[in-house]
């Protein structure tokens, strides 16, 4: 993940409020592009997800980021929470395979990990060390913070990807660590 041309775009799935975040690597550093959030409208599920499809969709239009991460979903206690982020979330997925990016997926652990270097920080935490990291002016928003979190966890996944196994191959769909791993 050397490459200067490469751009990540993070994405922090939502039904009302999907966050994303792009950095720029460059001589395997991570320059700050752009975040924000897509904010959907009080309106039917089909109209929400379609915001999410199309604002993801013109963000890799103006862009042209190379690879996406995404968090996945985590199983709530109200399953039909779980469901609609679920959804969300498939918008999101649809948007940026759409766009003929990769996709990576990386659990909220792993996310929390690679950037504070503990997997149960506060959304404080990640807010702040994306600030850090980025050197930013300002914190970003929760969603903003996340999504960002999720490009910086690629950097470092497929970084650390590439130094083990030689090559400059970016980790698929599922690649996780465990107890300091790839599996």
């Amino acid at each position: 993940m050397t490459d200067a041309a490469t751009i990540i775009l993070g994405v922090d799935p939502g039904l009302r409020r999907t966050g994303f975040g792009l950095i720029e690597v460059r001589e395997r550093r991570a320059v700050y592009l752009a975040s924000g959030t897509i904010r959907t409208p009080d309106a039917d599920l089909a109209t929400r997800l379609g915001t999410i499809f199309n604002g993801l969709r013109e963000l890799a239009e103006q862009y042209r980021p190379t690879v996406a991460a995404i968090e996945k979903v985590f199983v709530n206690v109200n399953p039909a929470s779980t469901l609609l982020l679920g959804q969300a979330r498939g918008a999101a997925i649809t948007a940026l395979v759409n766009a003929a990016l990769p996709v990576h997926e990386y659990t909220a652990l792993q996310l929390k990990k690679a950037v504070t270097g503990q997997g149960h920080a506060t959304k404080e935490q990640v807010q702040a060390m994306v600030q850090r990291l980025l050197s930013l002016p300002g914190l970003p928003s929760p969603d903003a913070a996340d999504a960002l979190a999720c490009a910086l966890c690629h950097l470092h996944v497929g970084a650390l990807s590439a130094a083990v196994t030689g090559s400059a191959t970016r980790p698929t769909v599922g690649t996780r660590m465990r107890r300091g791993r790839l599996s």
